[in-house]
């Protein structure tokens, strides 16, 4: 495994206080994200062309200031502002400043020069006219409109001053992130690990893509669902592969996960039914607190510490396992990951549904926007994987009742709001 950025995860960090069966959202992600911190170790100085997605571990400064040198904004011409009479006239320098030419001489006062865009400014000037406000005849340059001091001109570090803090440690680096880095120069940075992510599932009835199936068997939608999920934030997947509901096949893989993974994720099992062998494998062999939360579709969620490797037990129906895998598992594995723990932003627009929900859980319903409107798949089944390909993201309803019309307000969190 990884060098620990801190030190290991404690065995009893999932326990759940004495007395706490159902655990509603927000509390059950305030008590995740106070349990966990980075697990991995750091990449140092990893060039500019290897950290699309990658995690800063720490903060970033310029080594110089950004644009360097004060510059022209315009094509047109140059002196010292501002001009305040008019008309004015003022004779031409010879010569011009040009990008990556500049003018090395002094340009007298109550004189202009010619200067094109992104020249740096010639000394003796700090105001720019643009070429279409003037007029120049005889090497003379006629202005007829007044300009304060500094137009069209930008300023030394006036976007970023040198020895200033640009990025800061647990950013996620973006292509226009990539782009500050590069404009000061800085050609490499320490970045964390990739978190190692485990994909397992498991079940009797679930049979990987292309193996032979009965009628009473199915194909598994999770293990490459899951996998896309860890690929799609940035992670490296570890393929756990698929195992029947034997107690020693799921150990085996349990190990094997603990072995080469900073975070396994299941699917199935995590019930308290004969067969839900994750479960019981977690509790004969590791320490697991089976977080029974108010949420729908979802409502168990096994955290559990095996061999020193944080497990998230998903529920094995696709719906269920791709809301909770988004709702707690990206949030844990971007803290995990040297990531900051983040909130899915959401925006509240009107519906396009009529819905009577009872008090007690929170619901997430699969949905899309049309035409300003939020939209909500047909069935609110947990086994209809056609309504997750349908889906733009999800409408989060609060445990308490709600009436819902169209037009009535509702949160939807756009899938973009979790990092995919």
């Amino acid at each position: 495994m990884n060098e620990k950025a801190i030190n290991e995860l404690r065995n009893d960090c999932f326990a759940l206080p004495p007395g706490v069966n159902w655990t509603p959202v927000d509390e059950a992600l305030e008590r995740l994200r106070s349990r966990l911190h980075p697990v991995v170790g750091v990449d140092r100085a990893v060039p500019l062309a290897q950290l699309n997605g990658r995690l800063l571990a720490s903060d970033v400064y310029a080594p110089r200031a950004h644009p360097p040198s004060s510059n022209s904004a315009v094509d047109g011409y140059a002196f010292a502002g501002p001009i305040t009479q008019v008309p004015c006239v003022m004779p031409l320098v010879e010569g011009r400043s040009a990008a990556g030419a500049p003018y090395t001489g002094q340009v007298p006062e109550g004189h202009a020069i010619r200067i094109l865009t992104g020249a740096v400014m010639p000394t003796g000037t700090d105001t720019v006219v643009l070429e279409e406000d003037c007029e120049v005849t005889d090497q003379q340059l006629h202005l007829n409109g007044t300009l304060k001091a500094g137009a069209n001109c930008r300023q030394a570090g006036e976007d970023i001053k040198a020895r200033e803090r640009i990025l800061t440690a647990a950013s996620r680096l973006t292509p226009t992130q990539i782009a500050v880095l590069a404009s000061v120069g800085v050609e490499a940075v320490d970045v964390y690990q990739r978190l190692r992510v485990g994909v397992l599932s498991t079940g009797d009835e679930v049979k990987p893509v292309g193996a032979p199936v009965t009628d009473w068997q199915i194909y598994d939608a999770n293990h490459p669902m899951l996998s896309a999920l860890v690929t799609r934030l940035g992670y490296q997947v570890v393929d756990l592969g698929h195992v029947r509901d034997r107690a020693e096949e799921v150990q085996a893989a349990l190990e094997r996960g603990a072995a080469q993974c900073d975070l396994i994720l299941t699917s199935g099992g995590i019930s308290a039914g004969d067969e839900d062998h994750v479960s019981k494998t977690l509790q004969a062999h590791g320490d697991i607190s089976n977080w029974r939360i108010a949420i729908k579709p979802g409502r168990p969620l096994a955290l559990a510490m095996f061999q020193g490797t944080p497990v998230v037990g998903l529920p094995g129906n696709p719906v269920a396992a791709w809301v909770c895998a988004l709702r707690f598992g990206t949030p844990a594995m971007a803290l995990l990951a040297g990531g900051e723990w983040f909130e899915p932003q959401g925006y509240d627009l009107p519906a396009n549904f009529s819905k009577r929900k009872k008090p007690g859980r929170s619901e997430m319903l699969r949905a899309r926007i049309r035409q300003g409107q939020v939209e909500v798949f047909g069935s609110e089944g947990s086994g209809r994987v056609t309504g997750l390909a349908w889906s733009e993201g999800l409408v989060e309803l609060d445990e308490g009742a709600r009436q819902i019309e169209p037009g009535t307000p509702v949160r939807f969190i756009p899938y973009s709001s979790f990092g995919l």
